[in-house]
């Protein structure tokens, strides 16, 4: 998030005052009778914007969170895509998961010097028979598949980023047998105040009434190599089932991993409950779980059901997610179970 609001910002600057009325920062989106697309973050309004040249044209869901997303990834950002931040080795490794609306998903983790890892995870799903593929595997399995491999050098954002970082941090990216201590690990706060972690998700709801989500992400800046959060992990980061609804998480992996939170979301939509609802009923879960250490995490969970209306809920108040149907776009501020104090 160090950059998130800078890069929307820039890029669509005079049109988010209109975007930002009174009558549309409602907490949860109405009934809609046509396509539709959530997405998290202000970056959402552009990601939005690449699916809704599918969506808006009758195409698929599946198609739409596709291109949606590869927006971001192609977007020099903290936190998505191989502008991102990189671990605390200095390599950028990125994760990415979509799922359609028939339970097929595919996912890559720990992906190196692939531009669009969510296309990636689209081709594991289509043709292999596995869900996931990590590391030198996933990255041979696209340059199998026509991926170029990128050149791995830092964007000059997050170049300085890791320079600074490591002046703070002093750690020395070197292996000491000597050594035992595993620190430093990936701040939790970054020095703008933000919270350390970030992603695109997308879910989104066609013409013909078919659900499918993306889920792609840099991961946390500076963290440990190898370290992986909720993003690739189907009903973690991203978790659709066609007869109910979908959803799509952002914040603190670990703690969304825990709960199985976008399966769990989605099964409380099941039961019968709004999409912000069930958002709202597991981030309570996760509050309860962290105790007095959910001050120091954020986590948001958007969600869409098969009537076309969406919701969220966030444990902190901050976070924002973009909607595009029919009518238009918008940016919603999301509810959160602690209240913004003056």
């Amino acid at each position: 998030m160090v950059n998130r609001r800078k890069f929307i910002r820039t890029a669509s600057l005079g049109s988010l005052a209109g975007l930002l009325a009174k009558d549309v920062l409602a907490a949860e989106a109405s009934v809609n009778n046509g396509p539709v697309v959530i997405s998290t973050w202000d970056a959402g309004l552009a990601a939005n914007r690449g699916a809704w040249e599918v969506l808006g044209n009758g195409g698929a869901a599946l198609d739409a969170v596709e291109k949606g997303v590869m927006v971001t990834e192609s977007s020099i950002n903290c936190c998505v895509g191989l502008g991102g931040n990189p671990d605390r080795d200095g390599f950028v490794t990125l994760d990415a998961c979509i799922m359609d609306h028939q339970f097929n998903c595919g996912s890559v983790a720990f992906l190196e010097r692939i531009k669009h890892p969510v296309s990636v995870a689209r081709r594991v799903m289509e043709k292999t028979p596995h869900v996931m593929l990590v590391g030198s595997g996933a990255q041979q399995f696209a340059v199998a598949e026509g991926f170029p491999l990128e050149s791995g050098a830092l964007s000059p954002d997050a170049q300085k980023a890791y320079t600074e970082w490591l002046k703070k941090a002093e750690y020395k990216p070197v292996i000491n047998v000597e050594n035992k201590a595993h620190g430093p690990f990936a701040p939790s706060v970054m020095p703008t105040g933000e919270f350390n972690h970030d992603t695109i998700g997308m879910v989104a709801l066609d013409a013909k009434g078919n659900l499918s989500g993306s889920c792609t992400t840099s991961g946390m800046g500076f963290k440990m190599r190898g370290r992986l959060g909720d993003s690739p992990i189907i009903g973690a980061g991203l978790y659709v089932d066609n007869e109910v609804g979908a959803c799509t998480a952002t914040g603190q992996g670990e703690d969304v991993i825990r709960v199985a939170g976008s399966s769990a979301v989605v099964e409380m939509m099941r039961q019968g409950l709004t999409p912000e609802q069930a958002c709202k009923k597991i981030i309570e879960r996760i509050v309860r779980i962290k105790k007095e250490k959910v001050k120091d995490i954020q986590v948001a969970f958007i969600a869409l059901d098969k009537k076309g209306r969406a919701g969220s809920y966030a444990i902190h108040p901050g976070f924002s997610y973009a909607i595009r149907t029919t009518k238009g776009e918008r940016l919603i501020n999301a509810p959160s179970h602690f209240k913004k104090t003056s």
